[in-house]
């Protein structure tokens, strides 16, 4: 029971290699358990399977670690895993590495970051890791040294309750340092592009690219990555607005 019991997950399914190589990274720590969804399910968020059964497979190990596949969502993954595969409460949840950047307003739609969303509102410290590069066969070595700092860091000293974090690494290049900022305020464009079926009917398919509102402020994730980088932004998996704003809106709204 003295040893740390590590709970990860992922978007990005059982089998990527970004889950692989955070186990790698973690399993020094403590007893790894990995719990991903059976296929990829990048931007659920935190979404749930309702009214469909979800099934557990067990896996071979993979260094060391018990792995698990679930025919659901990150947070299906998370759940499951609390309430039936795990023999007891972890002491931290850890998601990725993902396929993909997570930063800006990305972080609201990640199925990565709602497993970390799901374990913080537990009280579980957790983190998610997320590298700029879709590919699978993406190069994760860069990020090795930092995933073992941040993830030793936060095993031995918490973090703030209510409070989780969201690291992106810069992908292709040396990373430069890490950072500790917030998110930039950022939107998507040109969402959805149309095709045109055999049958002449049009459907759509999800596209677009990412604005970011704050070029030029250091004090945000889309300002770092692009020199080189990680960030890390800590995040609320519960916010509500300021006493002021709910002052304001009771006076207005009732």
């Amino acid at each position: 029971m003295d040893k740390k019991l590590i709970l990860i997950s992922n978007d990005d399914s059982v089998e990527a290699p970004g889950l692989h190589f955070l186990i790698d990274c973690v399993k020094e720590f403590g007893e790894v358990w990995a719990v991903a969804p059976a296929e990829q399910k990048s931007g659920q968020s935190s979404s749930l399977t309702i009214n469909m059964p979800v099934r557990i497979k067990e896996f071979p190990g993979y260094e060391g670690a018990r792995v698990f596949s679930v025919t659901g969502t990150p947070v299906d993954c998370v759940k499951l895993a609390m309430h039936t595969i795990l023999p007891r409460r972890p002491d931290l949840v850890l998601a990725g590495i993902n396929h993909g950047s997570n930063a800006g307003n990305a972080v609201i739609y990640s199925g990565t970051m709602g497993a970390v969303f799901e374990g913080c509102m537990d009280g579980i410290p957790s983190i998610g890791y997320s590298l700029l590069h879709h590919s699978l066969a993406a190069d994760f070595s860069e990020c090795r040294p930092l995933v073992k700092d941040i993830t030793a860091k936060v095993l031995a000293g918490g973090l703030p309750d209510g409070i989780c974090l969201n690291v992106n690494f810069p992908a292709k290049v040396k990373i430069e340092g890490m950072k500790v900022v917030r998110a930039a305020r950022s939107r998507w464009t040109e969402e959805y592009q149309e095709y045109t079926d055999p049958f002449g009917k049009p459907f759509y398919m999800l596209t677009g690219r990412q604005i970011n509102e704050e070029e030029g402020n250091p004090e945000t994730d889309l300002y770092w990555l692009p020199r080189n980088y990680a960030t890390i932004v800590p995040c609320a998996a519960l916010q509500n607005a300021p006493d002021a704003d709910i002052d304001l809106l009771r006076d207005r709204l009732l």
